[in-house]
């Protein structure tokens, strides 16, 4: 069986004044920390050049880090519907500088963010920093918008391998993950 390929994953937690980016690479169930940070705004600044910000911010990660696969947080509209306006804006513009570049982009919403990382849709901002530190044996909690950011290529990395393993198991004689002698095969 051979090994399966590596794929580099950038994470994005998009915001008007501040989007976090977080890189991982993933091979099979192994994750690997790249780099994470943010692209902050200035609140002065009209919202068009906020995006242009968040834009050209996108594409210079994809440049420097060479993703192949881009996730996003998708928006939830909470109290404020303006907010969530703005918020929509912001992923529009890290979504075309993703779609420049001809990369995949994958949307997921906060509740399954949370699932895929923490094992709870209503986890809380620590809860998701604190098992960033863990899974991806950091030294320290990334600031909150990193580890979101961060959380975001977890889940699409731990989606698109499950989504593999179930190709592979449809394509080698349709096992459906069914078991066999006390195992799962996928």
């Amino acid at each position: 069986m051979s090994s399966r390929p590596e794929i580099r994953v950038l994470g994005i937690d998009p915001g008007s004044l501040i989007t976090g980016y977080g890189v991982i690479t993933v091979q099979g169930n192994k994750n690997h920390f790249v780099d994470c940070g943010f692209i902050e705004t200035s609140s002065k600044d009209p919202l068009a050049v906020r995006l242009k910000t968040i834009y050209e911010g996108i594409a210079v990660l994809i440049q420097q880090f060479q993703p192949d696969q881009v996730a996003i947080e998708q928006v939830f509209v909470h109290r404020n519907v303006g907010s969530a306006l703005k918020l929509g804006q912001a992923r529009g513009a890290a979504i075309c500088a993703a779609a420049v570049a001809d990369l995949p982009v994958s949307e997921y919403s906060p509740r399954t963010i949370k699932q895929a990382v923490v094992g709870r849709g209503s986890a809380d901002k620590s809860q998701v920093q604190h098992m960033i530190k863990a899974l991806l044996s950091l030294p320290e909690p990334p600031l909150t918008d990193s580890a979101d950011a961060l959380a975001v290529a977890l889940c699409h990395g731990h989606m698109s391998q499950t989504m593999q393993q179930i190709q592979q198991g449809v394509l080698q004689g349709g096992s459906g993950g069914r078991r066999k002698s006390g195992r799962w095969r996928l």
